[in-house]
């Protein structure tokens, strides 16, 4: 195994300073007194560091290492555990998310430098990202009691967090779960049982707690998706001022061998085998018509996670395309066509290999364009002044979020298997760094519902959303571009087809 981890803060910074209206953003008042766009490349720069020097190095443990399962608990590369509070302890983690942080970075910028981990490496950053985004639900639809008892631990990564849906019977299919929470006399709190399976981070010896985010029916609810509720299930008890005070009945039974990514753990997670699981409800119970909450508020990170998800093959693709672009420089093989007596080339010079970067260098930087300018949608709308203007760019974020899931994903895989062609057979042996990427992007087009879901969801819901004004409006945008730069010196070719 050899994992080589290249990047470039070049487009990026191209993205931040000259396309997207970043000045606008750090007008907001949760930026305005601490960034300017000056500050761009310093803190890029940072990121990108850390990334190098701190995450990158712990990816051959990934590989090697593993995530192993022993004696009924998850244990991860001890790498990975130095990594992991490293980027939490110095602001680069889920802190980033919290609302109430102050000086938190406007997620246009805080995502680039997210890309540098993802690219570092791709098994650690669940644990991370799974963490603040279950944190969000627990801020926006906790009680004053549960987001006291859980919120600041987690956004601090002082105890981590997961997305607990998928059941053996209940995959894509959610409603068909039999995960149950049944009421006791302490109001808000349910006993919980049932299965998990496919759980990201379920079980690790990073922190001293896990807080799963569960979703269950509440005995007698309706059946299907309405009926589904969501609660906080910590993997250790917790007292009233939330100090641990032993287990809560969570326990992982396994996990999965999987193709790549194994550092990350993919549990198997049991609630209540002894029938002394409980769980903190988020929200109401069900209505009297049995209908639930859970579904509706689980969305909020799934759809978090389908951008995540996105981000990291776009992540993953980048380093695949540097690594075959400084291959290709380097690897003297072959003359020019035509001329079989002159000095033997690069293989950067030959026709196909030009061909297949160019390729891969154009879709990554597509993938990014379309991810950073939905980010830029997620930062207008949660602080624009303008109610249309939050409206819009709400509308517009939503439309691009299964784009950018599957859009992302699906060319992940595609991209790192050119990766490996250029670098020919050394690419196929594991002493070269983009087997490992190939096995690792796979999973993107997979989990938070697979890419036909996502065709579903964008054909589905999301062209109709205000009885098809708002794809309308989508793409009036990019017929407004070509109209404005018809006339643009050299790109006239391209603008005819948009």
């Amino acid at each position: 195994m050899a994992s080589n981890f290249l990047f470039s803060t070049r487009d990026h910074k191209f993205i931040l300073k000259e396309w997207l209206d970043t000045e606008k953003v750090l007008s907001y008042d949760a930026y305005k007194d601490y960034y300017s766009v000056e500050d761009i490349d310093s803190i890029l720069e940072a990121a990108l560091k850390v990334a190098k020097e701190v995450v990158a190095p712990t990816r051959d443990d990934g590989e090697a290492i593993q995530a192993q399962f022993k004696q009924g608990m998850v244990e991860v590369p001890p790498s990975f555990k130095d990594a992991y509070w490293f980027v939490n302890e110095n602001g680069w983690g889920g802190s980033n998310e919290d609302h109430e942080c102050e000086g938190r970075l406007p997620n246009i910028v805080f995502r680039a430098c997210g890309e540098y981990m993802a690219g570092a490496n791709a098994a650690i950053m669940p644990y991370i990202l799974a963490t603040s985004g279950a944190a969000g639900l627990v801020a926006k639809f906790g009680d004053e009691k549960v987001k006291s008892l859980f919120k600041d631990k987690m956004y601090s990564g002082q105890w981590a967090g997961t997305m607990c849906l998928t059941e053996p019977n209940a995959g894509t299919d959610v409603g068909d779960l039999l995960t149950k929470a049944y009421p006791t006399e302490k109001e808000g709190i349910y006993k919980i049982k049932g299965t998990k399976c496919f759980i990201t981070g379920g079980d690790q010896d990073i922190t001293e707690n896990i807080i799963h985010l569960v979703l269950a029916r509440v005995e007698g609810a309706k059946p299907g998706t309405k009926g589904i509720s969501l609660f906080v299930v910590p993997k250790m008890a917790v007292d009233d001022e939330g100090n641990i005070i032993g287990p809560n009945d969570v326990n992982c039974v396994g996990i999965e061998h999987k193709m790549g990514i194994k550092g990350s753990a993919t549990c198997v997670m049991a609630f209540g085998e002894e029938n002394q699981c409980y769980g903190y409800l988020l929200g109401n119970p069900p209505d009297a018509e049995g209908k639930g909450e859970g579904m509706a508020q689980m969305f909020q990170m799934m759809n978090g996670a389908r951008m995540e998800t996105g981000h990291a093959a776009l992540a993953e693709t980048a380093v695949a395309y540097h690594n075959a672009a400084s291959y290709a420089a380097e690897r003297i093989q072959g003359r020019p066509i035509g001329n079989p007596k002159s000095e033997r080339l690069p293989i950067i010079k030959h026709e196909d290999v030009k061909r297949m970067l160019l390729d891969m260098k154009a879709h990554v930087e597509a993938m990014r364009a379309l991810l950073f300018k939905t980010y830029y949608y997620f930062d207008i709308a949660e602080f624009s002044r303008d109610p249309e203007e939050k409206r819009r760019a709400k509308a517009r974020l939503e439309v691009n979020t299964p784009l950018v899931k599957a859009y992302c994903s699906d060319k992940a895989w595609e991209l790192c298997a050119e990766a490996m062609q250029v670098f020919g057979g050394n690419g196929y042996s594991e002493e070269y760094p983009v087997a490992e990427l190939c096995r690792d992007v796979k999973i993107y087009s997979i989990w938070e519902g697979t890419n036909f879901i996502q065709a579903m969801d964008l054909v589905g819901r999301k062209w109709m959303m205000g009885k098809g004004s708002v794809f309308a409006d989508w793409l009036a945008e990019i017929e407004a571009f070509a109209v404005e730069n018809a006339d643009a010196p050299g790109f006239e070719k391209e603008i005819a087809i948009v």
